[in-house]
């Protein structure tokens, strides 16, 4: 399936950054990221919650964001923040908006209920873009109904996923300081989230969803997060969370096709074109349409992206 609700800007990188630090919105509008989240959730004291509202509302009036993609991260729906953070900061500033962030989804009801809190808000407002929502999979619950959620709604853009909550959901062990993908390999024989992973990648593909990798917690550890961007890559992530500015530009470079996956792509495009809908031979190597499908994925993507 194609996806249906895609951005129309690169979502490689998603840098989540406090919503009660005006400093670091000014900072983060001026960085390499393709996404710009405020979060008002995990980041933000529960005394202060009120006071980052107002300032991501400043934040999304007052700052140049550069025409990056700008998210906003509520609180989960399980708290008493959740629908002030929606309700307020959609009707001040809904239309600097192009993404709801929506933590620890449970069940379809959840993006049900941010989907028709956003469409009165939008109709009482006269605005006629639709702010999309990417939905966060981080409890044993959510992956359960995983497939339910991914089709819940049109808003739907995105999926990603929760490493350090969903370890919390599931009772796994906590093998560093920040929970976030680190020392891995000294507990379990291989890539630990591999199944959550890919599953919540198979469900985000089926309904034309792009999959997002949870952050690397070590913002120092550059091979570490190369590693871990290049896994989710390889299961088919469209783009990984960051946490630290210093991370964007490693994980930007993971999720942009290199000059030699170009070069390959378009010889086998070029090998397909004006021949046979079957399978064709490239340097004495069967490539069949799966192939020619792959190689169009990463030639659009690098047209996509400026680089070809």
């Amino acid at each position: 399936m194609e996806n249906k609700t895609r951005l129309n800007k690169p979502c490689r990188t998603l840098l989540s950054v406090p919503g009660n630090k005006t400093k670091m919105h000014a900072k983060a509008a001026g960085s390499n990221v393709d996404v710009i989240m405020l979060d008002l959730e995990d980041s933000v004291p529960a005394d202060e919650k009120e006071v980052a509202r107002k300032t991501v509302i400043d934040s999304l009036r007052s700052l140049d964001f550069n025409e990056k993609c700008v998210a906003l991260r509520i609180n989960s729906l399980d708290t008493p923040f959740a629908y002030k953070d929606l309700i307020q900061v959609a009707e001040a500033a809904g239309d600097r908006l192009q993404t709801v962030v929506v933590p620890k989804v449970n069940h379809e009801a959840d993006i049900h209920f941010a989907s028709r809190l956003l469409d009165g808000i939008e109709m009482a407002l006269g605005q006629t873009r639709q702010i999309r929502i990417q939905a966060c999979i981080e409890t044993a619950q959510g992956l359960s109904r995983i497939n339910e959620i991914a089709s819940a709604d049109a808003r739907l853009s995105s999926l990603s996923f929760g490493i350090a909550d969903y370890q919390a959901s599931i009772g796994a062990a906590l093998v560093s300081l920040s929970g976030h993908g680190e020392n891995e390999e000294q507990v379990y024989p291989g890539h630990r989230w591999h199944f959550q992973l890919s599953r919540m990648v198979m469900a985000a593909k089926a309904n034309g969803l792009m999959a997002l990798d949870a952050p690397f917690g070590n913002f120092k550890d550059d091979d570490g997060l190369k590693k871990s961007t290049a896994l989710a890559k390889a299961l088919g992530c469209d783009g990984k969370w960051v946490i630290h500015p210093d991370q964007i530009d490693t994980v930007n470079q993971v999720f942009t096709p290199a000059a030699e996956e170009i070069q390959r792509a378009r010889r086998i495009l070029d090998a397909a074109d004006d021949r046979s809908r079957g399978a064709v031979a490239v340097d004495g190597r069967m490539v069949d349409q799966a192939t020619i499908r792959i190689a169009r994925r990463v030639w659009d993507q690098a047209v996509f992206l400026g680089k070809v």
